[in-house]
This record gives C-alpha cells, sequence and structure tokens, in this order.
C-alpha cells in the first residue's frame, strides 16, 4: 500500500514504514497547506499527520479508500474525527512515551520563569551586571510552595509526582480523583476556583476541548495570586492569550511559562515583549528518544491499522465494531 507522510520524522519510524509499505514523504520542512496535503493523498492509502496538520472534512473526504490515519502526537484535536469514523477510517495518535519528557518541560519553565533565567542571561549577556546586589533579579522559592495541577492525566500526574523534592503542597482539579497522587503527595483534589486561588504555581495539562477552550481567561486571571505563576505545555487555545497579556503587562500575575500558543505559530507581538514570560517553540516533546519513539509508534499503528486490525492507540475505536 502507499502511505503519504506530511513532514520529515525520525527515520527509524520511516524505517518500519518502508519495510512494508511504499512511502511519500514531504520534501519540504514546513507544514503544507490544505491543498498540498490533499495532492499528497493522490493515490495513497495511509496518511501520517503531525499536530499542526489541519485534517477536516474536505481532507478527508478528497481520498475516497483512505484506510489509515496516525498522528503524530498525543493530541488529536487537529482531526475531524467524526468525519473520520463515518467513514470507517481508524485513527490512532502516541500516546504515554512523551509524558516524562513533556512534564520535564513544565518543570524547566516553572523554574526558568520563577527563577528569571531568560531574563537573568539576556542581562548578563548584555553587559548590563555589574556585580552581586541584594535586590538584583529577584525571583521566588518554589520548595514548600503550593503547586496547582489542572488535568491529572498521564503527563498531569507525572508532573505532579516530580514535585517529591520539594517539599510542595499540591493541589489538583480533574473530574476524578486521582488516587496516586492522593496516596503518594497527600494531594487534595479541589474546585478550578481554590486551585486558581491557592496555588502558588499553575500547570496546565488538559487536552482542547469545547469544555477548555478559555478554560483560562480575565476572570480566572485576576483569582490567581499576584505572585502566581503560570505554565502551559497544554494546548494554546486553553489561555485567553489577550487576557494573558493584559495580566503579565498589569502584574495581576508574576510570569508565565508558554509552550503553546492561542494562533500558533503566530505569537502576540506584546507577549514577545513581556520580560516576565518564557516562550518556548512547542518543543515539550522534543528529545532525541521520545520523538524516535513517536515515530516507530505512529508507524507501528499505521501498519496495524492498514492490515485492518485496530492498532494499539486508536482513538475511535468504534469503527471496528460491527
Amino acid at each position: 500500500m502507499k502511505i503519504f507522510v506530511t513532514r520529515k520524522i525520525p527515520e527509524k519510524g520511516l524505517d518500519i514504514l518502508r519495510k512494508h509499505h511504499e512511502i511519500e514523504v514531504n520534501p519540504h520542512d514546513r507544514v503544507l497547506s490544505k491543498k498540498e496535503i490533499i495532492k499528497g493523498l493522490k493515490g495513497k492509502d495511509g496518511l501520517l499527520c503531525l499536530l499542526t496538520d489541519q485534517i477536516d472534512k474536505e481532507v478527508i473526504e478528497s481520498k475516497k479508500k483512505l484506510k489509515m490515519i496516525s498522528n503524530y502526537a498525543v493530541g488529536y484535536n487537529n482531526i475531524d474525527i467524526k468525519t473520520a469514523t463515518r467513514h470507517k477510517i481508524p485513527v490512532s495518535n502516541t500516546p504515554g512515551v512523551l509524558t516524562d519528557t513533556t512534564a520535564e518541560m513544565a518543570w524547566a519553565l516553572l523554574f526558568s520563569t520563577t527563577r528569571r533565567i531568560a531574563e537573568g542571561d539576556k542581562f548578563t549577556r548584555d553587559g548590563k551586571f555589574k556585580g552581586w546586589g541584594p535586590m538584583l533579579m529577584l525571583g521566588q522559592d518554589i520548595t514548600n510552595k503550593t503547586l496547582g495541577v489542572i488535568g491529572t492525566g498521564r503527563i498531569g500526574t507525572a508532573f505532579a509526582l516530580k514535585s517529591k523534592g520539594f517539599n510542595m503542597k499540591v493541589l489538583y482539579h480533574d473530574e476524578k480523583i486521582n488516587e496516586k497522587l492522593e496516596s503518594e503527595l497527600n494531594a487534595k483534589k479541589v474546585s478550578f476556583k481554590e486551585l486558581l486561588q491557592k496555588s502558588d504555581f499553575i500547570s496546565i495539562h488538559v487536552p482542547l476541548l469545547d469544555s477548555t477552550y478559555h478554560l483560562i481567561s480575565e476572570k480566572e486571571l485576576k483569582m490567581m495570586k499576584e505572585t502566581a505563576v503560570l505554565i502551559n505545555t497544554a494546548r494554546g487555545p486553553i489561555v485567553d492569550e489577550k487576557s494573558l497579556v493584559k495580566a503579565l503587562k498589569n502584574k495581576w500575575i508574576f510570569s508565565a511559562g508558554l509552550d503553546v500558543y492561542e494562533n500558533e505559530p503566530k505569537i502576540s507581538e506584546e507577549l514577545k515583549k513581556l520580560d516576565n514570560t518564557i516562550l518556548q517553540p512547542h518543543s515539550a516533546s522534543a528529545s532525541i528518544d521520545t520523538r524516535t519513539k513517536m515515530a516507530v509508534m505512529a508507524a507501528e499503528n499505521m501498519i496495524k491499522g492498514l492490515k485492518g486490525e485496530k492498532p494499539l492507540n486508536c482513538v475511535n475505536p468504534e469503527v471496528f465494531k460491527e
């Protein structure tokens, strides 16, 4: 069979695909337009796509015999799952393998924002450092503070567990009780409002859904402490970016560490000008090991799907029901 890969992924994954099928990989190191994806799908049986590709109804229905869509990401809000399911096309993702890597990035952002690492680096490189001073580049302590975790799925749980060494009080907000966090950290499940009001550091780990769009907006930002730090490694539109800029400029909160943006890859020019932010290029899963594991998983999902078997990480298993 023939597979279209919308952008080059680690070679190990491509090698797996080549052993079983014929593949065509986008030769350009950039996001393809919808028109280019549709053109690439011509004559193909499988589509291996990225979170940056919008696989909507038009794309899915442009290829009448599409048999499998493998998404190289955990989230799959970039794919019209309803249309794929209606056409009996399995869709898979790559969960699990990037859990710790993403949790580590959230911690890197937390430390960097709280201790003003990027700001201090620029200050020093610009030749402004004239020696130690008692009021120079004051940040905040992390040990013994309150950590708020919004969403305790795989990544949120891993993120919270990494707080063990800092003797933190952990609050979490989720639909379900997280027994692991409660037993290992004595974490407390609280209302969304209480988490916002009491946490020193707030990290977002929920998927982008209709219910989580602009989950953090002006109202929520005003509930936070003036010393609060907001971390987002989930999806950009969960945070109202305009309200966040306003909050940071007016010192409603201390700082923010972001790996994702509302209108990615576009980023608010105002946000880029602020010193109390750390901005990363959506690279939370960007370690050599993790990206390779994602490639292997995406490839293996594709192989199974093209055989007519249910992929291990199928997000719409109902397509296999009679």
